[in-house]
This record gives structure tokens, C-alpha cells and sequence, in this order.
């Protein structure tokens, strides 16, 4: 899973965005840009409720990555 913040965001909301994260017991990587930060989540993100985490402040989008199929 993929989310990233608006260009806007507080860093408040970043840090919001992350424990949202820990508290779930999952680990990101955080890409900074010149006009966007990106969290990429680590792990079986099937369980994150993506409405909600859109939901936070700071958020622009979240994009799903497929599983892998065999």
C-alpha cells in the first residue's frame, strides 16, 4: 500500500498518519520528494481500513498493490 500526503501536510499529520501505522503493528518506508511524501506500508495491508486512513488529515490518496498471484 501506497499513501501519500497531500503537499500540504503538517508534519503533525505525517506523525498522525505513522502511529496510525505502529499502532496497527506495521512498519513503512517514507519517501520524501520535492512536493510529496509517500509512505510505503510493509506488510499484508488487507486488514487497514483504506477509508479510514484517507480519512486522516494530510492525506491525498492511498493506492492498493495487487498480491502477487502464482
Amino acid at each position: 500500500m501506497l499513501i501519500v500526503m497531500k503537499k500540504s501536510a503538517t508534519e503533525i499529520a505525517l506523525q498522525e498518519v505513522k502511529q496510525y501505522l505502529i499502532d496497527r503493528d506495521f512498519d513503512f518506508h517514507q519517501s520524501t520528494g520535492a512536493n510529496r511524501i509517500i509512505l510505503g506500508v510493509i506488510g499484508n495491508t488487507n486488514t487497514l481500513d483504506s477509508a479510514r486512513l484517507k480519512a486522516l488529515p494530510g492525506v491525498l490518496e492511498i493506492f492498493k498493490i495487487p498480491a502477487e498471484e502464482d
